[in-house]
């Protein structure tokens, strides 16, 4: 079968996780990784020919221009460089914009890469790194008013609040349901563990371990415990070549190392949690899923790697893609294990599904990115085996989708629609409320008398009062 000369596909691929908290600067670390995709594709030469130069996000340091810092130190002059956004969905995106100009004639060879060295930073706060800018930039990410005033912001708690809503949509109870994600979430640690050289813990641990709260394993928002949640502070780099066929035929990339995008989605929820229309789902999440997949079915995709920066991000991926059985989830061991460096942990997904399809020519594998509070969502399909087709440009923006009114100023009755409680290492401290008002608005708030790690919340009526600075306070 003639393959069309403009089909993206991986050539190259490399990873790499640096132990002891004394990695190197980020910028060593982009081009380490870079330099190892290169000859990992067999044509160590292919970064002088880049035409674009991607550079994932890095919230270890910020330089003061990070992709044409590292096209200096690889001799690369690419027509087009970039510095990403924020977010798990970034590498997907970057992925997905770059078929696109592929499919157009444009870029037929791109540098897509990110590291973090934040284990490094942790332990040495004030590291001297190179290239500062002259003024530091503002950071890519703002945050819903309402929602920050009530304390609503940090990715364990919203993620939980999102959890929460699934499990009331399936009228499960507190302790079932907190068990079912440690069913969930051991398996990835399992994958993590069979992966030393890259896993940041490589331990695999049971469902119960998991879930128990203790001292070393503390609840952080219900229903999440440490072991449940996302680890940052990791020090990891990955980069993916992504070529033509046609400049993967001229750079004599060998056939067995080539990996062909089938398909991309991409997807937005409305950026206020409140507004959705349904907690306990994402429809975008859906619809980025569909669009990647194509024609091929679920069923057909032998390999994964779903976004799991917490348990809600595969549980929604799970229902979006009518996954009921216990198939394996990732090829990396996930964010809580892998380890989630920052923006970048889809290049390490990349990589690693890459590895593993070269080692099945005639299977799939998506992977699926999911950024902010389940707002920004992507999906990309792979194989080792060419499609017959071009992947399909992505969509027109999708039209404004129709969103609940979110009350500045509650007062009155209210029913809990979702919650969470924050905890600290003395136990539960507060809990975030997202509530139905008697008008078919909604409001957050917050409950100053936590309820206890199994308490049930949703569906409990509630007496809101707007004090200072619009917070909403709630009253049992």
């Amino acid at each position: 079968m003639a393959v069309d000369p403009r089909t993206p596909c991986i050539v190259g691929v490399a990873r790499r996780t640096w132990r002891g908290r004394s990695a190197p600067e980020p910028l060593d670390l982009w081009e380490d990784v870079a330099r190892a995709a290169a000859d990992d594709a067999g044509c160590p030469t292919a970064l002088a020919a880049v035409d674009s130069l991607q550079v994932v996000f890095c919230q270890s340091w910020q330089y003061d221009d990070p992709a044409a810092r590292l096209a200096a130190r690889l001799g690369a002059r690419p027509g087009t460089s970039r510095y990403s956004g924020l977010g798990g969905s970034v590498p997907l995106r970057l992925v997905a914009d770059t078929a696109d100009r592929m499919a157009g004639g444009g870029n037929g060879l791109t540098l897509i890469v990110g590291g973090e060295a934040l284990a490094t930073l942790r332990h040495h706060p004030d590291p001297p790194w190179s290239h500062p800018p002259a003024e530091p930039p503002p950071f890519p990410l703002t945050l819903d008013r309402t929602e920050a005033a009530h304390g609503i912001y940090q990715a364990y708690l919203t993620f939980a609040l999102l959890d929460t809503a699934r499990r009331a949509d399936r009228g499960q109870a507190v302790d079932g349901y907190r068990r079912q994600l440690g069913e969930v979430l051991a398996p990835l640690s399992t994958v993590a563990a069979a992966d030393p050289d890259n896993a940041w813990f490589p331990v695999a641990r049971t469902a119960e371990e998991i879930i128990r709260p203790e001292p070393a394993n503390r609840m952080v928002a219900t229903p999440y415990t440490k072991l449940m949640t996302a680890v940052m502070d990791v020090d990891m780099a990955a980069a993916v070549l992504v070529a033509t066929e046609a400049r993967a035929d001229e750079l004599g990339v060998p056939a067995d190392r080539r990996v062909y995008l089938w398909g991309t989605g991409v997807g937005e929820e409305p950026t206020t949690m409140a507004a959705r229309p349904d907690l306990g789902c994402s429809p975008a999440m859906a619809s980025a899923a569909r669009h990647a997949l194509g024609g091929v079915g679920i069923d057909e995709v032998a390999h994964l790697d779903l976004y799991s920066c917490f348990s809600a991000s595969l549980q929604f991926a799970r229902d979006a893609l009518g996954i009921t059985d216990d198939r394996a989830l990732t090829v990396t061991g996930g964010l809580p294990y892998h380890g989630g460096p920052g923006s970048n942990y889809a290049t390490h997904a990349l990589v690693a599904m890459a590895e593993t399809l070269r080692g099945d020519p005639g299977g799939h594998g998506l992977v699926t990115g999911v950024g902010m509070h389940m707002t920004s969502h992507a999906a990309t399909l792979w194989s080792a085996t060419p499609p017959q087709d071009l992947p399909a440009p992505q969509p027109a923006p999708q039209a404004a989708v129709d969103t609940v009114p979110v009350t500045m100023r509650a007062e009155g009755p209210a029913t809990v629609a979702t919650f969470s409680t924050t905890c600290g290492r003395e136990g539960p401290e507060w809990t975030a409320l997202i509530c139905d008002l008697p008008d078919g608005s909604r409001s957050y708030a917050r409950l100053d008398e936590p309820a206890g790690v199994d308490e049930e919340l949703v569906g409990a009526a509630v007496t809101l009062e707007t004090g200072a600075r619009e917070v909403v306070t709630a009253h049992r």
